[in-house]
């Protein structure tokens, strides 16, 4: 398959941009999927955010963009995400992705080529985060923002998108309750919670027809 045939093939799977629908009743995935006795108690007063989920086009195969949150912040210090963060006022998903990744990996906007959405995802911090799937230009380069991330490193494609890779791990909560989640450990990294959770919508968007329905 071409870069060509790859990126369209990639394209045809995802929600059009074009067709973005902002509202919050549309199907979604969230980190309540694996946990079904958990409730949003109101979906609608969730705060709307986004991360660019990178293909990087390297000749030998695509990558995905991920980082390290910087040890300083105050929520999910250290954990592995997207680029990504809260929309601005009036900022529609691609846009808030793109800036975000620029802010904190130095990427270059015009070395992204945007393709498609995915399903709207919620977290149980409060966020309707909306996934950006963007190719990656090879050559572009990346510098973490110290404030905010620790690391910026690629993984796998292939890995990511292989279901024998999407563990099915759980927590225990305070209250003694078990929190069940998705996580994807790559050498010494823990891919885990929202963002495993969203290469799993990725997967099924790609590969899984159940996983497949109108935004």
């Amino acid at each position: 398959m071409t870069r060509d045939e790859r990126r369209a093939w990639i394209t045809s799977r995802l929600h059009p941009i074009a067709d973005y629908d902002p509202s919050l009743a549309n199907p979604q995935r969230s980190d309540y999927d694996l946990n079904p006795g958990l409730k949003v108690d109101n979906p609608h007063a969730l705060r709307p955010a986004a991360v660019l989920v990178g293909l990087v086009e390297h000749e030998d195969g695509l990558t995905v963009l991920l980082t390290r949150r910087a040890d300083t912040l105050r929520s999910h210090t250290g954990q592995i995400a997207f680029p990504g963060g809260r929309c601005d006022p009036g900022e529609l998903p691609w846009e808030t992705a793109l800036r975000e990744a620029q802010e904190e990996v130095a990427l270059d906007p015009a070395r992204v080529t945007l393709a498609g959405l995915l399903h709207g995802y919620q977290t149980v911090t409060g966020f309707y985060v909306t996934p950006v799937v963007g190719f990656v230009d090879p050559k572009a380069t990346f510098t973490p923002s110290p404030e905010e991330v620790a690391d910026v490193f690629e993984t796998p494609f292939e890995f990511l998108m292989d279901p024998a890779n999407h563990q099915r791990q759980h927590r225990e909560a305070p209250d003694g309750a078990r929190r069940h989640f998705y996580a994807m450990p790559w050498n010494d990294r823990f891919i885990w919670g929202a963002t495993a959770g969203m290469l799993r919508s990725l997967y099924e968007a790609l590969y899984d027809e159940s996983g497949r329905h109108p935004l």
